[in-house]
């Protein structure tokens, strides 16, 4: 609603999170999840004509078919990710710039790719200007993750894969966690937590149905129809 205040914002991610635990298997948000929360403003990352809105419990369009996601989602996954002040974590979609700034409040350090290069410049700039320094921004085929700096502690992609790409799986370090949309656009998609164990073996679990929009590259596709 064009409304919302900030602070109403926070209480309805709460609220959701209440209202969803028996789904996701948490009632709360962590209060350091909350704490980032609280320390990043969403206006900061939505298009000015959109500003009315930025305190509303929903996506948003920035522009080429991409939005900036729900509150409740961004602390959700956040907290599903549960990064650490001394992990790396590798985000896919850097979108607005919004969820690099909330995983830049816990994280040691984030690599953020962007495929769309619009978004990656401006998603830099939003960031610069909110201070968030340890936030790096690549424009390129996140579902390629990011070799350069890999492995990662925790990945966190945001749109939807018709499949978990395989180089992100290998690119996670041993022990760490992958949160991941996966789904058809249009259709059912699954919020996946995936859990790599010190031996390199995968368990993953079905949090939520979400609704995203697509993420495209050369392996986000599904291996064969409808897969």
């Amino acid at each position: 609603m064009a409304n919302a205040t900030f602070d109403d914002m926070l209480r309805t991610i709460e609220a959701e999170c209440r209202l969803t635990g028996a789904l996701t298997g948490r009632s709360a948000i962590r209060p350091e999840v909350m704490a980032a929360l609280a320390g990043v403003d969403r206006r900061r990352f939505v298009p000015a004509p959109l500003k009315p809105f930025a305190y509303a419990d929903s996506p948003l369009p920035i522009g080429s078919g991409q939005t900036i996601s729900q509150p409740f989602i961004v602390a959700l996954m956040t907290d599903l990710l549960a990064p650490g002040p001394d992990d790396l974590v590798l985000e896919v979609g850097t979108g607005s710039g919004y969820q690099a700034a909330i995983l830049g409040q816990l994280a040691g350090e984030v690599v953020s790719v962007e495929i769309i290069p619009q978004h990656a410049a401006r998603a830099a700039k939003r960031l610069a200007a909110a201070g968030c320094t340890n936030v790096e921004v690549h424009c390129g085929d996140g579902s390629l993750g990011w070799r350069e700096r890999a492995p990662f502690d925790q990945i966190m992609v945001t749109a939807a894969a018709g499949r978990v790409p395989p180089a992100l799986i290998e690119q996670l370090r041993p022990g760490g966690r992958l949160v991941i949309p996966v789904g058809p656009l249009y259709g059912p998609q699954e919020l996946l937590l995936i859990d790599k164990d010190r031996t390199g073996r995968c368990a993953s679990r079905t949090v939520l149905a979400v609704a995203f929009v697509p993420l495209t590259g050369a392996s986000s596709l599904p291996a064969a129809a409808g897969a």
